[in-house]
Protein backbone atom coordinates (compact mmCIF):
# COMPACT_ATOMS: atom_id res chain seq x y z
CA UNK A 1 0.00 0.00 0.00
CA UNK A 2 3.00 2.36 0.70
CA UNK A 3 4.43 1.68 -2.47
CA UNK A 4 1.69 3.27 -4.23
CA UNK A 5 0.84 5.61 -1.96
CA UNK A 6 4.75 7.03 -3.03
CA UNK A 7 4.55 6.42 -6.07
CA UNK A 8 1.15 8.20 -6.52
CA UNK A 9 2.42 11.16 -4.97
CA UNK A 10 5.34 11.61 -6.87
CA UNK A 11 3.83 11.36 -10.03
CA UNK A 12 1.36 13.87 -9.13
CA UNK A 13 3.74 16.48 -8.32
CA UNK A 14 5.79 15.32 -11.35
CA UNK A 15 2.36 16.68 -13.49
CA UNK A 16 2.52 19.54 -11.22
CA UNK A 17 5.91 20.46 -11.71
CA UNK A 18 6.31 19.65 -15.11
CA UNK A 19 3.13 22.83 -15.45
CA UNK A 20 4.94 24.84 -13.68
CA UNK A 21 8.38 24.84 -14.68
CA UNK A 22 7.69 24.60 -18.63
CA UNK A 23 9.42 21.09 -18.64
CA UNK A 24 7.26 19.24 -21.59
CA UNK A 25 3.78 19.14 -22.82
CA UNK A 26 1.09 19.50 -19.67
CA UNK A 27 -0.79 16.47 -20.89
CA UNK A 28 1.56 13.60 -21.42
CA UNK A 29 -0.46 10.91 -23.02
CA UNK A 30 0.33 8.15 -20.26
CA UNK A 31 0.95 10.21 -17.38
CA UNK A 32 -3.51 10.45 -16.07
CA UNK A 33 -3.86 6.66 -16.92
CA UNK A 34 -0.27 6.07 -15.18
CA UNK A 35 -1.79 7.91 -12.27
CA UNK A 36 -4.80 6.92 -12.02
CA UNK A 37 -4.07 3.44 -12.00
CA UNK A 38 -1.64 3.73 -8.93
CA UNK A 39 -4.39 5.54 -7.05
CA UNK A 40 -6.43 3.28 -7.51
CA UNK A 41 -4.17 0.49 -6.48
CA UNK A 42 -4.20 2.80 -3.12
CA UNK A 43 -7.39 2.67 -2.52
CA UNK A 44 -8.20 -0.83 -3.43
CA UNK A 45 -5.34 -2.24 -0.77
CA UNK A 46 -6.18 0.39 1.88
CA UNK A 47 -10.29 -0.82 1.44
CA UNK A 48 -8.89 -3.96 2.29
CA UNK A 49 -6.82 -3.17 5.08
CA UNK A 50 -9.49 -1.00 6.39
CA UNK A 51 -12.04 -3.68 6.14
CA UNK A 52 -11.08 -7.19 4.57
CA UNK A 53 -10.51 -8.51 0.71
CA UNK A 54 -14.51 -8.75 0.76
CA UNK A 55 -15.91 -5.48 1.30
CA UNK A 56 -12.66 -4.16 -1.07
CA UNK A 57 -13.94 -6.10 -3.38
CA UNK A 58 -17.25 -5.47 -3.33
CA UNK A 59 -17.11 -1.89 -3.32
CA UNK A 60 -15.07 -1.98 -6.33
CA UNK A 61 -17.17 -4.29 -8.17
CA UNK A 62 -20.38 -2.14 -7.25
CA UNK A 63 -18.69 0.91 -8.23
CA UNK A 64 -17.10 -0.59 -11.81
CA UNK A 65 -20.73 -1.92 -12.66
CA UNK A 66 -22.34 1.15 -11.78
CA UNK A 67 -19.83 4.01 -13.04
CA UNK A 68 -19.43 2.17 -16.03
CA UNK A 69 -23.11 1.57 -17.06
CA UNK A 70 -24.06 5.06 -15.63
CA UNK A 71 -21.17 6.60 -18.14
CA UNK A 72 -22.45 4.42 -21.31
CA UNK A 73 -25.54 5.62 -20.60
CA UNK A 74 -24.38 8.97 -20.42
CA UNK A 75 -22.58 8.92 -24.03
CA UNK A 76 -24.83 7.03 -25.85
CA UNK A 77 -27.81 9.16 -24.93
CA UNK A 78 -27.16 12.59 -23.09
CA UNK A 79 -28.92 11.85 -20.03
CA UNK A 80 -27.28 11.62 -16.50
CA UNK A 81 -24.56 14.02 -17.05
CA UNK A 82 -25.63 15.76 -20.36
CA UNK A 83 -24.69 15.27 -23.87
CA UNK A 84 -20.64 14.11 -24.13
CA UNK A 85 -18.30 12.28 -25.72
CA UNK A 86 -14.69 10.67 -25.07
CA UNK A 87 -11.69 11.78 -27.05
CA UNK A 88 -8.84 9.07 -27.36
CA UNK A 89 -6.60 10.11 -24.69
CA UNK A 90 -7.55 7.90 -22.11
CA UNK A 91 -6.77 4.81 -23.88
CA UNK A 92 -9.25 2.31 -25.19
CA UNK A 93 -13.07 2.42 -24.97
CA UNK A 94 -15.85 -0.02 -23.37
CA UNK A 95 -18.03 -0.69 -26.53
CA UNK A 96 -16.49 2.06 -28.08
CA UNK A 97 -18.05 4.55 -25.16
CA UNK A 98 -16.29 4.68 -22.13
CA UNK A 99 -12.22 4.64 -21.80
CA UNK A 100 -11.81 1.51 -19.09
CA UNK A 101 -9.79 4.15 -16.75
CA UNK A 102 -12.83 5.89 -15.94
CA UNK A 103 -14.40 3.52 -13.66
CA UNK A 104 -10.96 3.36 -11.74
CA UNK A 105 -10.41 7.15 -11.92
CA UNK A 106 -14.28 6.94 -10.11
CA UNK A 107 -12.73 4.58 -7.83
CA UNK A 108 -9.74 6.13 -6.77
CA UNK A 109 -11.88 9.11 -5.22
CA UNK A 110 -15.18 7.38 -4.38
CA UNK A 111 -13.12 5.53 -2.24
CA UNK A 112 -11.38 8.74 0.18
CA UNK A 113 -14.85 10.75 -0.31
CA UNK A 114 -17.09 7.25 1.29
CA UNK A 115 -14.42 7.20 4.46
CA UNK A 116 -14.94 10.92 4.68
CA UNK A 117 -18.38 10.76 4.44
CA UNK A 118 -18.45 7.80 7.39
CA UNK A 119 -16.44 9.83 9.34
CA UNK A 120 -18.12 13.15 9.20
CA UNK A 121 -21.79 11.50 8.75
CA UNK A 122 -24.03 11.13 11.89
CA UNK A 123 -23.91 8.00 13.98
CA UNK A 124 -27.67 6.92 13.51
CA UNK A 125 -29.09 3.49 13.60
CA UNK A 126 -29.99 1.88 10.22
CA UNK A 127 -31.15 3.31 6.91
CA UNK A 128 -30.38 6.87 8.04
CA UNK A 129 -27.03 5.53 8.61
CA UNK A 130 -26.94 4.51 4.99
CA UNK A 131 -28.81 7.28 3.38
CA UNK A 132 -26.83 10.63 4.82
CA UNK A 133 -23.17 8.26 4.46
CA UNK A 134 -24.06 7.95 0.53
CA UNK A 135 -25.94 11.23 0.29
CA UNK A 136 -22.56 13.15 2.19
CA UNK A 137 -20.53 11.14 -0.24
CA UNK A 138 -21.90 12.38 -3.21
CA UNK A 139 -21.32 15.82 -2.24
CA UNK A 140 -17.26 14.76 -1.39
CA UNK A 141 -16.96 13.61 -4.72
CA UNK A 142 -18.74 15.62 -6.61
CA UNK A 143 -16.64 18.60 -5.00
CA UNK A 144 -13.33 17.40 -7.42
CA UNK A 145 -15.68 17.44 -10.67
CA UNK A 146 -15.98 21.54 -9.61
CA UNK A 147 -12.32 21.91 -10.62
CA UNK A 148 -11.40 18.60 -12.33
CA UNK A 149 -13.86 18.42 -15.56
CA UNK A 150 -12.86 22.01 -16.71
CA UNK A 151 -9.54 21.24 -16.32
CA UNK A 152 -10.07 17.95 -18.27
CA UNK A 153 -12.10 19.31 -21.08
CA UNK A 154 -9.39 22.03 -22.34
CA UNK A 155 -6.71 19.14 -21.85
CA UNK A 156 -8.70 16.90 -24.52
CA UNK A 157 -9.88 14.24 -22.74
CA UNK A 158 -14.02 14.51 -22.83
CA UNK A 159 -15.96 17.11 -25.03
CA UNK A 160 -19.18 18.56 -24.44
CA UNK A 161 -21.52 18.57 -27.36
CA UNK A 162 -23.98 21.20 -25.69
CA UNK A 163 -22.28 23.95 -23.99
CA UNK A 164 -22.95 25.04 -20.34
CA UNK A 165 -22.82 27.62 -18.16
CA UNK A 166 -20.08 26.55 -15.75
CA UNK A 167 -17.38 27.06 -17.82
CA UNK A 168 -18.61 25.31 -20.65
CA UNK A 169 -20.17 22.26 -18.31
CA UNK A 170 -24.04 21.85 -17.96
CA UNK A 171 -25.00 21.78 -14.61
CA UNK A 172 -26.73 18.99 -15.12
CA UNK A 173 -23.15 16.95 -14.65
CA UNK A 174 -23.06 17.77 -10.99
CA UNK A 175 -26.33 15.84 -10.54
CA UNK A 176 -25.34 13.46 -12.69
CA UNK A 177 -22.03 12.67 -10.51
CA UNK A 178 -24.04 13.29 -6.87
CA UNK A 179 -26.54 10.90 -7.82
CA UNK A 180 -23.72 8.06 -9.57
CA UNK A 181 -21.86 8.06 -5.95
CA UNK A 182 -24.64 7.71 -4.07
CA UNK A 183 -26.07 5.05 -5.65
CA UNK A 184 -22.60 3.43 -5.39
CA UNK A 185 -22.44 4.08 -2.03
CA UNK A 186 -25.90 3.27 -0.87
CA UNK A 187 -26.13 0.30 -2.47
CA UNK A 188 -22.45 -0.69 -0.89
CA UNK A 189 -24.25 0.31 2.18
CA UNK A 190 -26.95 -2.44 1.49
CA UNK A 191 -25.08 -5.28 0.51
CA UNK A 192 -22.06 -4.53 3.40
CA UNK A 193 -22.07 -1.96 5.61
CA UNK A 194 -26.07 -2.61 7.00
CA UNK A 195 -24.41 -5.76 8.68
CA UNK A 196 -22.11 -3.15 10.78
CA UNK A 197 -18.61 -4.04 9.14
CA UNK A 198 -15.58 -3.69 11.55
CA UNK A 199 -13.07 -1.16 10.85
CA UNK A 200 -9.68 -2.56 11.61
CA UNK A 201 -6.96 0.19 12.90
CA UNK A 202 -6.12 1.46 9.23
CA UNK A 203 -4.99 5.36 9.41
CA UNK A 204 -8.05 7.22 7.26
CA UNK A 205 -5.71 10.09 7.11
CA UNK A 206 -3.92 8.47 3.90
CA UNK A 207 -7.02 8.80 2.01
CA UNK A 208 -7.89 12.24 3.26
CA UNK A 209 -4.30 13.24 1.92
CA UNK A 210 -4.57 11.29 -1.54
CA UNK A 211 -8.35 13.03 -1.50
CA UNK A 212 -6.63 16.92 -0.81
CA UNK A 213 -3.68 15.98 -3.21
CA UNK A 214 -5.68 15.19 -6.20
CA UNK A 215 -8.01 18.05 -5.67
CA UNK A 216 -5.18 20.78 -4.93
CA UNK A 217 -3.27 19.64 -8.17
CA UNK A 218 -6.07 20.09 -10.11
CA UNK A 219 -6.39 23.36 -8.64
CA UNK A 220 -2.92 24.54 -9.57
CA UNK A 221 -3.26 23.46 -12.93
CA UNK A 222 -6.36 25.24 -13.25
CA UNK A 223 -5.24 28.56 -12.14
CA UNK A 224 -1.89 28.17 -13.89
CA UNK A 225 -1.88 31.16 -15.95
CA UNK A 226 0.08 30.19 -18.99
CA UNK A 227 -1.98 26.73 -19.53
CA UNK A 228 -5.18 27.87 -18.19
CA UNK A 229 -6.18 30.76 -17.24
CA UNK A 230 -9.54 30.89 -18.61
CA UNK A 231 -10.77 28.37 -16.17
CA UNK A 232 -8.66 29.84 -12.84
CA UNK A 233 -11.98 31.02 -11.79
CA UNK A 234 -12.62 27.06 -11.68
CA UNK A 235 -9.68 26.57 -10.06
CA UNK A 236 -10.70 28.77 -7.24
CA UNK A 237 -14.13 27.19 -7.38
CA UNK A 238 -12.58 23.71 -6.73
CA UNK A 239 -10.31 24.80 -3.73
CA UNK A 240 -13.27 26.28 -1.66
CA UNK A 241 -15.41 23.36 -2.67
CA UNK A 242 -13.09 20.52 -1.34
CA UNK A 243 -11.28 22.07 0.88
CA UNK A 244 -13.99 22.06 3.53
CA UNK A 245 -14.38 18.07 3.46
CA UNK A 246 -10.70 17.71 3.01
CA UNK A 247 -10.21 19.47 6.62
CA UNK A 248 -13.36 18.21 8.41
CA UNK A 249 -11.93 14.96 7.02
CA UNK A 250 -8.54 15.53 8.70
CA UNK A 251 -10.12 16.42 11.63
CA UNK A 252 -12.43 13.73 12.16
CA UNK A 253 -10.04 11.14 11.16
CA UNK A 254 -7.35 9.10 12.23
CA UNK A 255 -6.85 5.46 13.09
CA UNK A 256 -10.25 3.82 11.78
CA UNK A 257 -12.52 3.08 15.08
CA UNK A 258 -16.77 2.77 15.15
CA UNK A 259 -17.21 4.45 11.76
CA UNK A 260 -19.96 2.02 10.74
Amino acid sequence: MWVFLIVFTLLTAYSTIVLYFDLGPLFNPLLTPLTTLVGFGFALLHARLRWNWRAALILFVISFVVTLAFESIGVATGLIYGAYHYTSKLGPKFLGLVPYTIPAAWFMMMYPSLVIAERISPQTPGWVRGLSVAAIGGLVMTAWDVVMDPMMVRGGHWTWETAGPYFGIPLQNYLGWWLTTFTVFFVNWLVVHRHNLPVHGQDDRLVVFVYALTGLSSVLIALHPSAMAQISGAGLAGFFAMAPWAIIGWIKTGYAQDTG
